[in-house]
């Protein structure tokens, strides 16, 4: 809808209408509502690689200073535990471009259907990384003054267990916010929110969750593979 109130060219009458229903009033039209929310978004996710682009650089900063203690402590983790999330957040990744695919399309049932699938393999994630760090508390391979494990006591082991902890735990928080704004999206879906090229907070929502995916990509190696 333009700033004059005529829909614009090669847009129908209908959907101009709903998009102007949902144009705030310090916007001219809907899609330089869409531009600027775009836009933010990209900003936010450019302060959370920040974030964690610090983390990875202390973490490597300490991996140089005790890399015969990190390379064994490495090894206290679950391979095959941290490879099933890796295999389950690269695909929950395939299942919310879907969903942002079929909004896009006003298709409501596909879209809700691959947000439930990703919230699924959200809360999959989640449960299988608890099962890890029960199984790490169990062992004492916690963090700082409270690491214990004693088939390894090379100095530095409690500080890459202070590390890991940390930046998983920071991820997993990154994963439930995410997965409350996916729950909040596949209701709004349910109700038929988006429809008539009305997909924005979806697509929004599915740059967040790619953000937490591509967090574990780094993630993965830098303390598994270590």
């Amino acid at each position: 809808m333009s700033a004059e109130g005529g829909p614009r060219v090669g847009v129908g009458v209908a959907e101009a209408g709903a998009h102007a229903s949902r144009v705030a009033h310090h916007f001219q039209d809907f899609e330089q509502q869409r531009h600027a929310a775009r836009f933010g978004m990209w900003l936010f996710l450019g302060t959370e690689v920040l974030l964690f682009g610090g983390l990875f650089v202390a973490y490597a900063i300490y991996r140089v200073a005790y890399g015969d203690a990190f390379h064994e402590a490495s090894c206290l983790l679950d391979l095959k535990l941290g490879t099933t999330n890796t295999v389950v957040l690269i695909t929950s990744s395939f299942a919310v471009a879907a969903a942002v695919h079929y909004a896009h399309h006003d298709q409501k049932w596909p879209t809700v259907v691959s947000l439930l699938l990703t919230i699924g393999m959200g809360l999959a994630f989640l449960g299988i990384k608890s099962v890890e760090y029960a199984h790490k508390f169990q062992e004492g391979a916690l963090p700082g003054k409270y690491y214990h494990f004693e088939k390894v006591q090379e100095p530095g082991a409690s500080m890459f267990f202070t590390v890991y902890f940390f930046l998983t735990g920071l991820h997993a928080i990154h994963v439930i916010i995410g997965l409350s704004v996916l729950s909040w999206l596949a209701w709004r879906a349910i109700r038929g929110d988006f429809k008539g090229g009305y997909d924005l907070p979806v697509e929004l929502g599915g740059l967040y969750w790619h953000l937490v995916d591509i967090v574990w990509i780094f993630l993965f190696p830098l303390l598994y593979l270590a």
